[in-house]
């Protein structure tokens, strides 16, 4: 099986984990600015989305309705851009209707999981990102498991600066010193709200947990993400106009005040990486 894969996978420069033990705090809006400034950056960059009860991928991209193909060699990922420089694969792709439930239990999970891996045609990618599911359960053991012996780069571990938020957190840092995952940073999303109107940013919630986190374990802070209610606007602009302009969500967020700020945490994210 590792033989496999790390043929199957030898394309792939780098491979980022993006985990966080508790949910709603962010993970697939962080899988997305990432790939996105990594693309704008002059990346070819690759999705792969394990949350298998709740893809939220295809959506973050614009692609909701798209479908995968079938190639002698695999699954061909679904583009996100004209020029193919981001690729994505989800079971959301997958169902019939978005709307439609996974129920499965562990041993189905792992086997999807292992497929995505195995079967789908990533060919060169400078990095793939793993958006998971919350907690530190089934899917998680089982990716990392799955590419212990091909050494992935790390994990970016998501949290919002909330103490019940962290407390969660915090199990996800302990289950990756236990799977000998490596650690790249913590990213503190959802800190402070940009108004729309005059884009000042209030702490609705609190600020600081997830960097005094961050030092309680020893691993780098990679910096605080706000509430902007532009992203999401753009995310449903982009789903709902299929004929977005070249290279779609990838222009449209360039020119978005997240983008300022997310593209210092990726170069932190990518310097930590190369070294």
């Amino acid at each position: 099986m590792a033989d496999t894969l790390a043929t199957h996978l030898a394309g792939i420069k780098h491979i980022i984990i993006v985990l966080s033990g508790k949910g709603g705090v962010g993970k697939s809006s962080i899988t997305t600015q990432l790939a996105l400034c990594l693309v704008q950056g002059g990346n070819k960059v690759g999705i792969l989305d394990i949350d298998l009860t709740g893809p939220s991928i295809p959506h973050m991209l614009g692609l909701d309705g798209k479908q995968v193909h079938q190639a002698s060699s695999g699954w061909v990922p679904v583009f996100a851009d004209e020029n193919q420089n981001l690729c994505c694969m989800s079971i959301g792709f997958l169902l019939q209707n978005k709307n439609d439930s996974v129920v499965w239990r562990g041993p189905k999970k792992n086997a999807m999981i292992k497929q995505f891996l195995a079967d789908v045609c990533w060919g060169e990618l400078d990095y793939l990102i793993i958006d998971t599911p919350p907690g530190t359960s089934d899917e998680h053991i089982s990716i990392a498991e799955y590419l212990k012996d091909i050494n992935p780069d790390g994990a970016v571990i998501v949290t919002t600066p909330q103490t019940v938020a962290l407390a969660d957190v915090r199990k996800e840092l302990n289950f990756c010193k236990k799977v000998k995952l490596p650690i790249l940073g913590v990213v503190e999303n959802m800190s402070g709200y940009v108004c729309p109107h005059c884009e000042e940013c209030t702490n609705l919630f609190s600020t600081g947990g997830g960097e005094a986190m961050a030092q309680e374990f020893g691993v780098e802070f990679l910096g605080r993400v706000p509430i902007d209610p532009s992203l999401t606007l753009m995310i449903e602009k982009s789903n709902d106009d299929s004929a977005t302009l070249e290279n779609g969500l990838i222009k449209i967020y360039t020119e978005s005040n997240l983008f300022k700020v997310f593209n210092k945490i990726t170069d932190r994210i990518a310097a930590k990486v190369i070294t």
